[in-house]
C-alpha cells in the first residue's frame, strides 16, 4: 500500500510543529489579507454596471455553472473519503475497493481541466492559450492538475508500482500549494452589481474555509505516512477532513 517514512518520535514531533506552521498557521495569515476591500473608484464602478436582461442571464448561467463543478467536487472527495474509512475491509473482499479513491480525485481533475470552464477550449470558443491570461482560468487549470497528480501518484502507490518515498509527499506538498492558492483564488462571479461586496465576502468566507479544510487534509495525511506513535490517528483524520472539504463544497452557493 506504499512505502512509510520511519521517525523518531524527537523527528515526529519536528515535522508535525513545521506542518502545523506551513498548513494551518500560513493560509490563516494569508487570509486576513482577502478581507480588504476593493478600491473606492472599483466598488463604484461596479456599483453602477448596468445588467442587461442578456447579461443577467450569463452571470446566472455562470453561477449555475461554478456552483455544480463545486457540488461535483464535492461529492468525489466524500466518495472517496467514505471509501478510505471503509477500504480495509472492502478491499479483503473486492481489491479493487483500494484504487476507489484516487479514481475520485483523478475525475474531479480531468473533469476541472475540461470542463471548469465551458468557454475554454475543447468545450468553447475561447482559444486555451488566450483563456489562460485570466487568474481564474488559471487557477482552474492549476487545481485540476494538481488533483491529477494525487491521483495518478496514488494510484500506483496503491498499485504497489510506485515504492518511492518522495511519492508519500506528492499529496501534502500539493495539497498545500492548492490551499495557500485557494486564499487568492479570483472570482468573477460576484464583481457585478450593487451588492458585489456582500457576494465576494460570502465567496472569499466559503474559500477560506476550503483552505483551512485543505490545508488539514494535508497536514494529517503528511503524518499518516510518517512512522510514530500517531500514525494510525491521522490514517483516520484525514479522511474525515476529506469529507469535511465535501460537504463545504456540496454547500457551496454564490
Amino acid at each position: 500500500m506504499g512505502t512509510t517514512i520511519r521517525a523518531t518520535p524527537r523527528l515526529a514531533s519536528v515535522v508535525a510543529f513545521a506542518l502545523l506552521f506551513l498548513f494551518i498557521g500560513t493560509p490563516l495569515v494569508l487570509a486576513a489579507q482577502q478581507d480588504m476591500p476593493d478600491m473606492p473608484g472599483m466598488d463604484m464602478q461596479h456599483d453602477q454596471e448596468v445588467l442587461t436582461p442578456a447579461r443577467k442571464a450569463k452571470l446566472a448561467a455562470d453561477k449555475r455553472e461554478s456552483e455544480f463543478n463545486h457540488h461535483l467536487a464535492g461529492f468525489l472527495l466524500i466518495l472517496a473519503g467514505a471509501f478510505l474509512f471503509a477500504q480495509d475491509k472492502l478491499s479483503a473482499k473486492w481489491p479493487w475497493a483500494r484504487y476507489v479513491w484516487p479514481a475520485c480525485f483523478l475525475a474531479a481533475g480531468f473533469y476541472l481541466l475540461i470542463f471548469s470552464d465551458t468557454e475554454i477550449w475543447p468545450i468553447g470558443h475561447k482559444p486555451f492559450w488566450i483563456a489562460m491570461s485570466d487568474p481564474e482560468d488559471q487557477q482552474h487549470k492549476v487545481f485540476a492538475v494538481i488533483l491529477l497528480a494525487i491521483g495518478v501518484i496514488e494510484l500506483q502507490r496503491a498499485r504497489g508500482r510506485l515504492q518511492k518515498a518522495w511519492a508519500a509527499w506528492v499529496f501534502p506538498v500539493t495539497g498545500t500549494i492548492g490551499a495557500i492558492m485557494l486564499l487568492f483564488h479570483h472570482h468573477q462571479a460576484g464583481m457585478h452589481g450593487p451588492d458585489h461586496m456582500v457576494l465576494m465576502h460570502h465567496i472569499q468566507k466559503e474559500h477560506r474555509g476550503f483552505a483551512i479544510a485543505g490545508g488539514g487534509i494535508a497536514l494529517a495525511k503528511g503524518l499518516s505516512e510518517i512512522q510514530w506513535t500517531g500514525r494510525e490517528l491521522f490514517k483516520k483524520v484525514w479522511p474525515l477532513l476529506l469529507i469535511v472539504l465535501g460537504v463545504l463544497l456540496m454547500l457551496y452557493t454564490e
